[in-house]
């Protein structure tokens, strides 16, 4: 089973993109982020016809969440059960035995603000509920893109990014207590080659100079440990015209 994460930054814009990259990669399920469209036009239909089913959560111009799968969804969640949220930020369904999560996760804008406090409100009702969902189903993917660099070595200039959105203690303690669940990050199960990052801003020829984050992840349950057997970043999508500034994540597992 492949399961795959992708924010496309605009699935109006980059659906042509998305459709060449379900044709090449074939993932079991694809999870999107900030697709950016009202629920009336969401393309299910061209989705349909390359052979994938559609499960979604949209609002106008900004966030908006789906979930992309060759066999249909069962058991869909839109929103964070409990949390009285307006933004379009999570859709989980089942699939098969695996319990996927597709989130994008708030920016937080800078430590202090009143975006960074909804953050932080944001990820302690994910934690709460990610607990629960981890109590019912043994298989669970958390997926998505969510604005937080782990470690030191997911950035490419750490001094310059310390204390920074993306990188403050408090989204790294919080990204730690995801893990303390139960799960694991399945890119960081492989030794993975130094500077793989995930984003990169457009503008200062940032993509070309590889300076970028790793903030798109793929966390499994470790009841899922011994059936993974790769995971990586796909750097291809980056360098189309009118790319999404997001690269897809990319775990195959054995079921």
């Amino acid at each position: 089973m492949k399961i795959a994460t992708w924010n496309v930054n605009s699935l109006s814009v980059r659906l042509p993109q998305v459709l060449d990259w379900l044709h090449a990669q074939s993932p079991d399920v694809l999870a999107l982020q900030e697709t950016k469209l009202t629920d009336d036009r969401f393309p299910h239909a061209d989705l349909l016809a390359a052979g994938y089913h559609s499960v979604w959560l949209g609002q106008p111009t900004y966030n908006g969440v789906a979930l992309l799968s060759r066999e249909p969804a069962q058991q869909v969640q839109r929103g964070i059960p409990g949390l009285d949220d307006p933004q379009a930020r999570v859709i989980a369904a089942t699939f098969g035995e695996i319990r996927v999560i597709g989130a994008y996760f708030p920016n937080g804008q800078a430590p202090g603000s009143d975006k960074f406090a909804y953050k932080m409100q944001w990820l302690d009702a994910l934690q709460a509920w990610l607990a629960k969902e981890l109590a019912q189903d043994a298989k669970v993917a958390l997926v998505g893109d969510f604005n937080i660099a782990p470690e030191d070595r997911d950035v490419y200039d750490p001094v310059a990014w310390e204390g920074q959105i993306h990188c403050t203690p408090e989204e790294r303690a919080h990204f730690r207590s995801l893990l303390d669940l139960g799960m694991f990050d399945a890119f960081r199960a492989f030794e993975q080659p130094p500077k793989s990052w995930s984003w990169w801003d457009y503008r200062n020829l940032a993509f070309r100079k590889n300076q970028g984050l790793r903030i798109d992840h793929i966390l499994l349950s470790e009841s899922l440990r011994a059936s993974l057997r790769q995971c990586f970043i796909d750097k291809a999508p980056r360098k189309n015209e009118r790319p999404s500034d997001h690269a897809p994540v990319v775990a195959e597992l054995e079921t």
